[in-house]
């Protein structure tokens, strides 16, 4: 198989892989009248992904899986259980203690399909390593908004959704087996406390890592309510049920406009620097989220380009902080060091997914909003030192 298409096919996976992530995020608001589940309820449905998602790649560190495992059966093993938790979704009570378990379960599954399909893609190359984690990272966006195209098609009713993604990872499993590894893939005969402790002594992995916790202080915030967000604010100039509508496929056009950029923003990486890029995309993202705060209720038009042009800054950095980790590690502990560094900035996001709706419950919205900024200038303070070196 040819490396173009060997990495078309990786994405392909990804994208079908990542699709239950926003399951319930894209149809909450069905959920929650349904079964009526009070805020904190409605937020632990997306925080507990979160948070399996932190428990599935400390895990998937620790034991050294991306490096010491196959990863596409790494992946179809994820694919599959996440496939069943969220088809498990239909037969418990909405909200429930059980459907948030389910939940976190799907969340340890994704950490079995993004860090390995990044060992995959860096392992068949070592030149654009930027471009090719870029696609990567653009396939697990636009698998992560489909959901929200879902939500579109099927009038926001949770049932049609949930099925939908549940079906979209089973696919996810099956093409995991035809997935194919690269030339410079490498293994590690066994895992090594090494590879954690250079995400601290390494002065590189050390400044990326930082510049990521920032980057994932706004981004999953931002995906996971910037719907709910924008169907409160549009409701305040359009009827309910076309405010959610528009909502719906605002989300989905502002979390896809992101993933077209991903490549191209690996690809201009690889040329100027991964840290140059990386701190424009978080200065930009930054001043949207604070603009999409100021704006907030105003002309439905003007709302809705902020927050597209928002979603196209908000996620093209995400593939460099991960291709920085490859480029500085010993190849043959990369996948563990991009495990860890993944764990680390999903367990900012327990906080910050599950924090948001309550602090818009208490401030409002646009105070919501315009406090996801501060993560792009925490980011870009870290990268100060690799900023530095690049002048």
């Amino acid at each position: 198989m040819s490396k173009p298409a060997a990495i078309a096919l990786l994405c392909l996976v990804v994208i079908c892989g990542m699709s239950p992530w926003f399951a319930t995020a894209a149809v909450l608001s069905d959920m929650a009248r349904e079964g009526g589940l009070s805020p904190w309820r409605q937020a632990l449905l997306s925080s507990g992904v979160q948070a399996g998602f932190v428990i599935g790649a400390l895990t998937s560190a620790a034991l050294g899986l991306s490096d010491r495992c196959d990863p596409r059966r790494v992946m179809a093993c994820a694919a599959l259980m996440n496939a069943l938790a969220t088809a498990g979704l239909f037969a418990v009570p909405l909200g429930s203690n059980t459907a948030i378990a389910l939940r976190v379960i799907a969340g340890a599954g994704f950490a079995g399909i993004y860090p390995p399909g990044m060992k995959i893609a860096v392992g068949w190359s070592l030149r654009d390593r930027g471009f090719l984690v870029g696609l990567l990272v653009g396939a697990l966006t636009l698998g992560s908004a489909l959901p929200y195209l879902f939500a579109w098609g099927g009038g926001t009713a949770w049932r049609p959704v949930v099925g939908a993604a549940a079906a979209a990872s089973g696919l996810a499993a099956a093409g995991s087996f035809l997935l194919r590894l690269g030339p410079h893939h490498a293994r590690a005969a066994a895992f090594s406390a090494r590879s954690i402790g250079l995400m601290w002594s390494n002065r590189d992995i050390r400044s990326a890592t930082g510049g990521y916790l920032g980057h994932m202080w706004e981004l999953y915030a931002m995906w996971g309510w910037i719907g709910t967000a924008a169907a409160i604010g549009f409701g305040r100039r359009l009827p309910e049920d076309q405010a959610a509508s528009l909502a719906a496929m605002t989300a989905f056009l502002a979390i896809g406009l992101g993933a077209l950029l991903c490549a191209p923003a690996g690809r201009l990486a690889d040329r100027i620097g991964k840290a140059r890029v990386s701190a424009a995309a978080m200065a930009g993202s930054g001043c949207m989220a604070i603009a999409v705060a100021v704006s907030f209720g105003g002309p439905v038009w003007l709302s809705l380009m902020l927050i597209l042009i928002w979603g196209s800054f908000v996620i093209p950095d995400s593939a460099q902080f991960s291709a920085m980790i490859a480029d500085a590690a010993p190849p043959e502990l990369a996948g563990s060091l991009m495990t860890m560094q993944t764990a680390l900035g999903f367990a900012l996001t327990i906080f910050t997914v599950q924090m948001t709706p309550l602090i818009a419950g208490w401030l409002g919205w646009p105070a919501a909003l315009a406090l996801m900024a501060l993560g792009p200038a925490m980011g870009i303070a870290a990268l100060r030192p690799l900023l530095r070196r690049a002048k």
